[in-house]
């Protein structure tokens, strides 16, 4: 697999090379014929018009009920591209139209798979990539006769995509005040509620102004007490500079068919900028070791 990673007209670019050892023909039936192509793409095909602004419908069963996604062919050049949009904000609220490409390349008694995936939220990006790698995976088996096999687990394959997409790495944002540390970190088939339980303890905050659990703290950001909690979404309290409050570190947490998204923030005044810096570190180790935890418990 080679895989990139880019930005293009707005949209996160994932880029996929894959060889395959049958020639193009013979892969071509199973990304255009729905029968083949159920058993290794993540949703069941429903329809599939095979024609530039053809219909193609997809059911999807990974939000825990039946949802149809639906999409149009945009290319279609027999054996060789075929590529088409679907909705895919009707499986993942953060998501709207997604734009699929499939390229085969003759290869000596094979062929080369480039596959491109535009889409919208770049902190999906190595979720969408552990789950085409299985994909393609799958693909071989189909085009070769042989049975399919499902990953149990598609964590240890998400966080290398991470460190590799470096989408670990946080921002740090300029406020009409102050500044912003922020960070956008999937965890990949970690429930919610695992992921809060991970991080609370018996001694944590359960109401504002209470203590705040050490799992959501970090040395380099001295915490206050809390000031909002509301298990198993939501942890605020205040950080400290001296004795006095300088700013709000907020921990988000929300489910998706993929798992949680941990969106952490760290607020602070003009005065105190040069704290950002320390901050986006101190919380960038502190959520690498979060994920080793939660991978080492899924291992």
């Amino acid at each position: 697999m080679n895989e990139t990673l880019s930005t293009e007209a707005g949209r996160t670019v994932l880029r996929m090379e894959r060889r395959l050892a049958h020639p193009p023909e013979k892969v071509w039936r199973a990304l255009t014929e729905p029968a083949h192509l159920s058993r290794w793409y993540p949703f069941e095909v429903v329809e599939l018009e095979p024609w530039v602004g053809g219909r193609l419908r997809f059911r999807s069963d990974l939000s825990g009920e039946t949802t149809t996604v639906e999409g149009v062919v945009t290319e279609l050049d027999r054996p060789r591209v075929f590529a088409f949009s679907n909705d895919a904000g009707a499986v993942l609220d953060r998501e709207g139209d997604n734009l699929l490409r499939f390229e085969l390349r003759p290869d000596r008694d094979g062929c080369l798979l480039v596959f491109t995936h535009a889409f919208h939220d770049r902190p999906h990006a190595a979720a969408n990539a552990a789950g085409w790698s299985a994909c393609f995976d799958a693909l071989e088996r189909v085009v070769a006769g042989r049975p399919v096999e499902v990953p149990g687990s598609y964590v240890a394959v998400h966080e290398a995509f991470v460190a590799a997409f470096g989408l670990d790495q946080g921002t740090v944002e300029s406020t009409g005040d102050g500044w912003r540390v922020r960070f956008d970190r999937q965890l990949m088939q970690q429930p919610v509620d695992k992921v809060w339980a991970t991080l609370a303890t018996a001694a944590g905050a359960t109401e504002p102004g209470g203590p705040v659990p050490p799992a959501f703290t970090t040395d380099a950001v001295p915490a206050g007490t809390a000031t909002a909690v509301a298990p198993p979404a939501l942890l605020e309290y205040d950080w400290l500079a001296g004795d006095r409050p300088a700013g709000r570190v907020r921990w988000a947490l929300s489910g998706d068919p993929a798992g949680t998204r941990v969106t952490l923030t760290q607020t602070g005044p003009g005065e105190l900028r040069a704290l950002a810096a320390t901050a986006l570190t101190a919380w960038h180790a502190h959520l690498g070791r979060l994920a080793g935890r939660l991978l080492e418990a899924a291992r």
